[in-house]
């Protein structure tokens, strides 16, 4: 079997084998100071992809676990099973974003404090609402949340991934509440009337609308505009196609003008609220902007929310070292966009050098938090 072995910058108190996440799913098993990562699992409802989760785990198995690690998120084929394993067991359960911090600072042999920035799709929070957009302060001993994405309300829940409108018009209702209907804009005149009706009785009623705080699902909920395109064939489709156009656009630079948002303190978290966003890009839209240009604008904006809520964590607690990981930062314009700026500002920055970015990394950090634990 195909396993990676990694050199780890602590020592393992226990035996501990993770479970990792629930699509690009991998494990690990960590004793002494290595681990071993197995192959990716793309997703563990494909009967083939949960076959070859299985045959990993038991040759995993043998080499004597005592303590698991798993992921938050109770529907997770993997939590369903490591709760069944660890039933004469330690169990240790890791909130997902958390998780990916912990497995850049593995990737980079860090030990020390750092701020750690994770944007991905969606994770289970430790409020129960999805988050997906988080900066926390910490490390092997534990995070704390100091910075989100503003929540919005996915309309119809994983829907809402396949159907991303559903996002974009969960952004505008959130700002304008029943005048979106008298928008003017070709988003709502080529929406279906009833099933926007539909859509906003669930936000109103709360009704299979959960919360998150997803940069991934922001977007998509942008890309609809930009590419007006309404529908997604797979996870990260629209991000992708909108990296694209940004990558297209010639005039790297700082210089340029960036979509408005605003971030305030809220009960001590940092809320970035990326509302006014969506109003500026219709805008640019009707005035027939390049949509290069306007891909562009919104990459930078994001760099900026990333570069002044860094600024002010910085401020707060005297750490200079930032990690970026999760899906998102898939996309290299977004990254090398965060890095210019975080460098110019003199932190020095960490992204992953040999474990993935998106959810394959998860198990690592399971391992290093619940050995901390």
């Amino acid at each position: 079997m195909d396993f990676k072995v990694i050199r780890l910058p602590f020592f393992v108190k226990k035996p501990i084998l993770a479970l990792g996440s629930h699509t690009k799913n991998s494990l690990c098993f960590a004793k002494d100071d290595y681990a071993l990562m197995s192959r990716i699992h793309s997703d563990l409802d494909n009967w083939q992809d949960f076959l070859d989760f299985q045959k990993d785990l038991n040759y995993l198995l043998k080499k004597r676990p005592q303590i698991f690690a798993c992921d938050l998120h109770p529907g997770y084929r993997s939590t369903e099973v490591a709760d069944e394993l660890a039933r004469n067991f330690s169990l240790k359960k890791i909130q997902h974003h958390q998780a990916h911090i912990a497995s850049c600072m593995v990737d980079n042999r860090l030990k020390e404090k750092v701020i750690g920035v994770s944007f991905d799709g969606t994770g289970l929070g430790l409020d129960n609402h999805l988050w997906g957009a988080e900066f926390f302060v910490g490390n092997y001993y534990g995070f704390k949340r100091c910075a989100q994405l503003k929540y919005i309300s996915l309309a119809g829940s994983e829907m809402a991934i396949k159907e991303p409108w559903r996002l974009t018009f969960s952004w505008l209702y959130d700002r304008y509440k029943d005048r979106i209907f008298k928008l003017k804009i070709d988003f709502i005149e080529r929406l279906n009337k009833k099933k926007l009706l539909i859509i906003k009785k669930m936000l109103d009623n709360k009704f299979n609308s959960p919360l998150s705080s997803s940069m991934g699902r922001l977007f998509d909920a942008v890309g609809v505009l930009v590419l007006n395109r309404f529908f997604s064939e797979y996870e990260g489709q629209i991000p992708k196609d909108l990296e694209g156009l940004a990558k297209s656009f010639k005039e790297y630079s700082f210089n340029l003008k960036i979509y408005p948002f605003k971030i305030k303190k809220q009960d001590g978290l940092y809320i970035i609220d990326p509302t006014d966003i969506f109003l500026k890009i219709i805008k640019d839209i009707k005035d027939k902007e390049d949509k290069k240009k306007i891909s562009f604008r919104f990459h930078l904006t994001v760099a900026k929310m990333v570069e002044k809520v860094c600024l002010k964590l910085k401020k707060d607690t005297s750490i200079n070292k930032v990690v970026l990981s999760g899906g998102v930062f898939q996309n290299s314009v977004l990254s090398k966009l965060i890095l210019d700026l975080l460098t110019k500002d003199n932190f020095d920055v960490f992204f992953h050098k040999e474990i993935p970015c998106f959810d394959a990394g998860i198990s690592l950090g399971q391992v290093a938090l619940a050995n901390f634990s």
